[in-house]
């Protein structure tokens, strides 16, 4: 049946709209598109294959999408003034199996632009605010997707997690966040930021409808090469699941605790320091400054108070669901947001040539010639964000600064795999590959809770040094799932667990049990349209 919206359901998200502006294009009154057919070419995995729970807590609801992703007739404006008035001509993949299932899509939600930040406030549309307290930032990139979804909106939203652009808005604005395996879920439709870390994530009010979500929207899609099924060793989303083996789950939690992570920053910043022994006037200069940035990334990445109580509120939590904690420690995630923001700048300057002003975006009013076309149609259309990371990207694959760069950054990318790995183990089905010796490893998700704007912000610099929590999942391509732990000075605190590839069933099976005994909360006003 089409989606037909409840009684006072349109009032009830324009008044909530007013108040948080979460979407770019809102239809709330939109009618229901029932029996979408899938494409012959939409995936191995279309609706058919889809479990009956999963299909009900789907069918007859309304779902917004991030305008990065692709949804025919709708915008896709990725935030940027530069595609303020494009509209998509085909849906995403994923867009296209929800809807299969009865799923409609009311709207396309805020973003910072192209995906690049941590608070929404880089859109070049508009701005977005926090369901909880409406003077704070809904996270980002995909905040306009966690904030529908918390104020009660949508029941679920797809996004985006390029470096913990699902999970920490996810974790601010008091959602489940889910980014899954690298090539779980197809990235047609995905409009690309850096191609080899972001893929389509969920977030959703509870983690049931996550686990819906992901197993209609997962598996192999002949539009996207680097999509790929789950092997038959992985653990199912369901019971009876063909698609997975059962599970035996050991019970082992790893704690990648605070110290843990201050130990490690507070390594890099003293290698950073004492370097500036070995070199000239210059030399010590340039060491200076890194050691300086070095110092600030460890501030950041240093959890607030509220936010290690909430930390410390999920530890228990799941020693009294009777999983056993080990503190683990990371040595190579020092290196984590360095390598991230090398390799993810250096894809972007590639994604985003295509914008200028020619093919794609909106075009200056008069240009001398293309060269100048394309200078003026970038200067207006682009961000100071998006503008700083193509240089950087740029700078980064420039001749000779390759192998001192990008190359170092994969290399360790590589090492941060391995890291992982040998806590959660390799690939399922590949023997060669370390065993797993525990079930997931449990982490912070952001030093902070929702932070406000002005003076007393985080930093630009500062958000992206508090990616380190974050950003590691991207790198070794794992899963890894946030949801709200506590609630703690009035807002609400994220944590979320990282798990095997292919693991997502077992993960969101662990963040089920803790949602059975300590209920997600809501923002004052929310309401339940849908089950």
């Amino acid at each position: 049946m089409p989606y037909k919206p409840p009684e006072d359901f349109v009032s009830y998200c324009r008044e909530w709209e007013e108040k948080i502006g979460a979407f770019i294009e809102f239809r709330p009154d939109a009618p229901g598109a029932a029996d979408v057919p899938l494409p012959p070419d939409a995936g191995e995995s279309g609706s058919l294959s889809v479990p009956s729970e999963a299909k009900a807590l789907i069918a007859e609801r309304p779902f917004a999408v991030k305008d990065n992703i692709a949804v025919k007739g709708f915008s896709a404006s990725c935030g940027s003034k530069l595609l303020a008035a494009f509209r998509s001509p085909y849906s995403a993949t994923a867009v296209l199996k929800l809807e299969a299932l009865g799923g409609c899509v009311i709207g396309k939600t805020n973003l910072d632009e192209f995906g690049m930040g941590s608070s929404t406030d880089n859109s070049g549309i508009q701005r977005t605010n926090n369901p909880w307290d409406p003077s704070r930032v809904p996270g980002g990139s995909s905040g306009g997707s966690a904030a529908a979804v918390s104020a009660g909106m949508v029941p679920f939203a797809l996004g985006s997690d390029t470096g913990g652009s699902v999970r920490q808005p996810a974790a601010f604005c008091g959602v489940v966040g889910l980014k899954p395996t690298y090539g779980a879920v197809s990235r047609y439709g995905l409009v690309a930021y850096a191609s080899s870390l972001e893929g389509i994530g969920i977030l959703a009010d509870t983690a049931a409808r996550t686990r819906a979500v992901f197993a209609s929207i997962r598996g192999k899609d002949p539009m996207d090469d680097t999509s790929r099924d789950a092997p038959a060793a992985a653990p199912p989303l369901y019971a009876g699941d063909k698609n997975g083996a059962s599970d035996t789950v050991t019970g082992v939690i790893g704690v990648l605790s605070p110290e843990a992570v201050a130990k490690a920053v507070a390594g890099a910043a003293a290698i950073n320091g004492s370097s500036t022994m070995n070199g000239g006037a210059a030399e010590a200069e340039a060491d200076g400054a890194v050691s300086a940035a070095a110092r600030i990334a460890a501030e950041a990445a240093e959890l607030e108070g509220e936010v290690r109580r909430g930390f410390e509120a999920a530890k228990k939590g799941f020693a009294v669901l009777g999983y056993k904690l080990v503190d683990v420690e990371m040595p190579g995630l020092k290196y984590g947001v360095p390598a991230y923001y090398t390799i993810a700048a250096a894809e972007a300057s590639a994604n985003l040539a295509r914008f200028d002003g020619i093919r794609y975006g909106k075009r200056p009013d008069w240009a001398e010639n293309p060269d100048d076309l394309i200078d003026k149609a970038r200067d207006a259309g682009f961000g100071d964000e998006v503008k700083l990371r193509i240089l950087l990207g740029t700078f980064v694959l420039r001749s000779g600064f390759q192998d001192r760069y990008y190359l170092r950054a994969q290399r360790i990318r590589a090492g941060i795999r391995a890291g992982f790995e040998a806590l959660v183990g390799g690939p399922y089905g590949d023997p060669a590959g370390p065993a797993q010796t525990m079930d997931a490893i449990l982490l912070p998700v952001f030093p902070t809770r929702a932070f406000g704007r002005g003076s007393g912000s985080l930093s630009p610099f500062a958000q992206k040094a508090a990616d380190l929590y974050t950003c590691c999942a991207n790198l070794a391509g794992l899963p890894a799932v946030s949801f709200p732990a506590s609630v703690e000075g009035g807002l609400p605190v994220g944590v979320q667990l990282l798990g095997r590839a292919f693991s997502e069933g077992r993960l969101l099976t662990m963040v089920e049990a803790y949602e059975a005994a300590h209920p997600f909360p809501h923002p004052a006003g929310y309401k339940a349209f849908f089950g």
